[in-house]
């Protein structure tokens, strides 16, 4: 299994990192045998939230009799000081552990930092004077957040989407973390599912000093990421060529499915509408032109442009246009 340092944490995380966000779709049976299974063929890191449903509670049901040979990242979204506790108490409680390796705030609009009058940053301190965390982590989809946070110090790690797709300014990102021996967990690998081939996606990552983390939901995507492990892909002249035609295609501003601009007052599932045109061609259309994909997206009709999606996207994008113009590509396709 190939590995990596994690920045100044010096923790040593295999390079397929376990993303266990997917495993809340499946049932606690299968979630435990897929996580037993990534653990026994050597992945050592696993990334969850307590944002993810019952994620926690499958990773500690199927690993908790192996905690001390595996390193654990969760995220906590508080905006208070009294949820910060009880969010980590819970997460503790659920992975059936009485310590996290890295604990990070999941996303926020801000980076909390000592004495900003949020009281977080000190209740991660106290955590850590504790016992109960071991470093201090932050994700984040704002570029501006994610710098911020590397450069003041506070952090042991950033998790931030990085993939073929990503800009020089992401690249820059990278090379930051480096610099102040910042972990750089990378997500987003596959562009929220835009990414269809992930030997390709495997093999650009690898010229970066990042740890990927997988979403994992079947079997068969399991089994692919640990064939790397003896056989990883190399950035061939038609890998590098597929991802200069990638780069063409999915060029501009198109959703990423984050869903940070959810929920919607008028039911519409963005994370999903708002990148339909994508989706449809590069996925089995089928599964979207049903009835029930037909009515999901009949609901953009009822757009209340009320401009809440657009003020809460992280990569700054006009939602409720980009809706519109799916919607009615979406139509031809029905004809």
């Amino acid at each position: 299994m190939e590995t990596i340092r994690l920045g100044r944490t010096n923790l040593i995380v295999s390079k397929n990192g376990f993303g266990a966000l997917p495993v809340q779709r499946v049932t606690l049976e299968e979630a435990c045998r897929l996580l037993r299974k990534a653990y026994d063929n050597g992945i050592n890191y696993f990334d969850t939230a307590r944002a993810y449903s019952d994620s926690e509670e499958k990773l500690g049901a199927a690993l908790s009799d192996v905690r001390d040979k595996i390193i654990i990242s969760t995220k906590t979204a508080a905006t208070t000081v009294e949820e910060f506790w009880n969010n980590l108490n819970q997460s503790l409680a659920l992975l059936k552990t009485d310590y996290i390796d890295i604990y990070q705030f999941h996303n926020p609009a801000f980076c909390p930092k000592p004495g900003d009058g949020t009281g977080l940053y000190e209740a991660m301190l106290e955590a850590k004077a504790q016992g109960k965390i071991r470093f201090i982590g932050m994700t984040n989809h704002r570029l501006a957040v994610a710098e911020e946070s590397v450069k003041s110090g506070l952090y042991d790690t950033l998790q931030f989407p990085f993939s073929y797709l990503a800009s020089n300014k992401e690249e820059a990102l990278v090379r930051l973390c480096e610099q102040e021996d910042v972990g750089f967990i990378c997500m987003k690998a596959l562009a929220g599912g835009l990414i269809t081939r992930s030997d390709v996606a495997y093999a650009y990552l690898a010229k970066f000093p990042v740890a990927p983390i997988w979403g994992i939901q079947r079997e068969h995507e399991l089994d692919e990421f640990l064939s790397y492990n003896d056989n990883p892909p190399e950035l061939t002249k038609e890998r590098l060529d597929y991802i200069a035609r990638e780069r063409l295609e999915l060029a501009g501003e198109f959703c990423r499915g984050c869903g940070y601009c959810m929920p919607c007052p008028a039911d519409i599932e963005i994370n999903t509408c708002a990148r339909m045109s994508l989706l449809l061609r590069r996925a089995p259309a089928a599964g979207f032109l049903t009835e029930s994909g037909q009515a999901m997206m009949k609901k953009i009709e009822g757009c209340l442009e009320c401009g809440q999606c657009k003020s809460k996207c992280p990569y700054g994008l006009d939602t409720p246009a980009l809706l519109k113009k799916n919607y009615e590509d979406y139509k031809t396709f029905l004809k």
